[in-house]
């Protein structure tokens, strides 16, 4: 990771502005399993990975509520732009995928950029926490591999502690 990215102070920003509940469907607890899952098929893909967990915090950190919100992407894309040079510092072909990453990842498009598609394969493979099976001609070759693993994951309640 470069030295110009400043993943706590990011998150922290985060957290300050989004509008829904941390613990939600579409809070920290996905965001872990995204970036999960993205560095899991990135790294087999080789796509850009700091473009793949840049997307997994952002993608639904400007969601204004859980139901089907079509603009979150087009915001956190904004945002993203918006807040580049102050907590990362991506090459303009970088920031070009990840914004466009984040403004489509909710309509079911398929990428041949392989950066991109990992971003939307990270998210699909998270698909079980609201019911649905991710299907597999939405997601790459290698994201395939997960899928079963992924729902499993994405199924389990969260646990508790204990004592």
């Amino acid at each position: 990771m470069s030295r110009d990215y400043d993943r706590s102070g990011l998150i922290a920003l985060i957290k300050s502005e989004f509008k829904l509940d941390w613990q939600g469907i579409h809070g920290a607890n996905h965001w872990a399993r995204v970036l999960h899952h993205g560095k899991n098929v990135g790294q087999i893909r080789q796509a850009d990975l700091l473009v793949v967990e840049l997307f997994g915090f952002l993608h639904d950190s400007c969601r204004l509520d859980d139901g089907r919100d079509p603009k979150h992407g087009e915001r956190a894309a904004e945002f993203a732009h918006g807040i580049h040079g102050d907590y990362y510092s991506l090459q303009p072909k970088q920031l070009d995928e990840l914004c466009y990453a984040l403004r489509h990842h909710s309509g079911g498009d398929i990428s041949s950029n392989k950066t991109i598609q990992t971003c939307w394969d990270a998210d699909r493979l998270d698909l079980g926490r609201v019911g649905i099976f991710p299907a597999p001609q939405f997601l790459s070759q290698e994201a395939n591999l997960f899928i079963d693993l992924a729902y499993d994951w994405s199924t389990q309640l969260p646990r508790r502690a204990h004592g």
